[in-house]
């Protein structure tokens, strides 16, 4: 009862969850073109996700499985579904997503069966991280929707996602949390998993036990996945980044449901791996070329963003492709080497960062 009177004045009053606010592209995350800057190594029809175990560097393609060495990629392997996550195991094994519904572990990518397989219950499996006990963590982003349909998530309001951990040796999948929404990366921290809730904008804490905390609320963006830097901390990538247009509408459940019903996906008011492409994209009120120019403030309907997070989950710097950027929809970055390699899935790019550089520019 107290809760619902809560909603109510906070839907009144234009607050809480009912405020339409985005915090500032600020401090840490002031806003630069570092990753408008990086190298591309090369272009692929559909780059999914990065793994390394320090010595070998895989990326998902769709179906393909590749090793890159050299800035040039190597097929290793093709699987009859898209990969939809991956993640190095201790010694020489491969974990691999297939479609979101599927879990498949490989003692040896040489061995024709996988050593373990997961797929009871499954839908939007979207990241995997192994655990320092030999065991992995997998986010299941959405019951009601596939890997692929997270806009249509989003607008639908969902907070399905949940958490597994996931046990090679015996063939268990314990639910670490559920009802979570849109979860999308995950990492070993401390005693339990550093997950990235989406569609509240934030990194929670899961605890073994289940319980739950929150590490950093109210991000201006939409975070993913996940992975532990080298020096201590992690990086943190975000797929998509919030405008008050995107947060009006969420608001509004009529104008969704018709828009949803009515109007191609690709054209909804919703955020987007890259945008630009065609003039039937949906205004996004200051997202309009002025003197035939795209201004790099503009609210953005699709953006690249890293965030350079401390042990204890808090930014430090962030490397932006910005609105008038193309490296947009960052789904993953990993340190391999010398270098941060990312995955910009908007314009299906790699691109690497040298280390030594970032900490120059940033001093961390």
């Amino acid at each position: 009862m107290i809760a619902a009177g809560w909603e109510f004045a906070n839907r009144l009053l234009g607050r809480g969850d009912a405020t339409i606010a985005v915090p500032p592209l600020d401090g840490a995350l002031k806003p630069n073109q570092m990753l408008e800057q990086a190298t591309p190594l090369f272009e692929c029809a559909a780059p999914e996700d990065l793994a390394t175990d320090g010595a070998r560097l895989f990326l998902a393609d769709g179906p393909r499985l590749l090793a890159i060495q050299g800035g040039a990629a190597t097929e290793v392997r093709v699987f009859e579904q898209p990969i939809s996550a991956l993640a190095c195991m201790p010694g020489s094994g491969l974990a691999v997503a297939l479609g979101g519904r599927e879990v498949r572990i490989y003692a040896n990518l040489a061995d024709p069966a996988p050593r373990a397989t997961f797929a009871t219950g499954f839908s939007a499996v979207n990241a995997l991280s192994p655990t320092r006990e030999g065991m992995l963590f997998s986010t299941d982003g959405s019951t009601t929707r596939g890997v692929h349909e997270w806009a249509s998530d989003l607008m639908e309001l969902g907070r399905t996602g949940r958490v597994y951990r996931l046990d090679p040796a015996d063939g268990t999948a314990k639910v670490m949390a559920n009802g979570l929404h849109y979860v999308f990366g995950a990492c070993a921290f401390g005693e339990g998993a550093l997950v990235s809730e989406s569609w509240r904008h934030r990194l929670i804490f899961i605890g073994r036990d289940g319980a739950t905390r929150i590490v950093l609320p109210h991000l201006p963006v939409y975070p993913s996945r996940i992975s532990p830097a080298a020096a201590g901390g992690y990086w943190l990538t975000a797929f998509v980044a919030r405008t008050l247009l995107i947060e009006f509408v969420l608001r509004e459940p009529a104008f969704r449901e018709r828009m949803m019903a009515e109007i191609d996906p690709q054209y909804w008011i919703a955020p987007r791996l890259s945008s630009g492409a065609s003039f039937k994209e949906p205004l996004q009120g200051g997202h309009i070329k002025t003197m035939g120019m795209l201004k790099p403030w503009a609210p953005p309907r699709s953006y690249g963003l890293i965030i350079r997070l401390d042990p204890q989950g808090l930014p430090l710097y962030s490397l932006h492709s910005r609105v008038d950027g193309s490296n947009h929809g960052v789904v993953a970055a990993v340190e391999f080497g010398d270098d941060l390699i990312v995955i910009a899935k908007g314009p299906g790019r790699v691109l690497a960062l040298s280390l030594a550089s970032l900490e120059k520019e940033f001093g961390a």
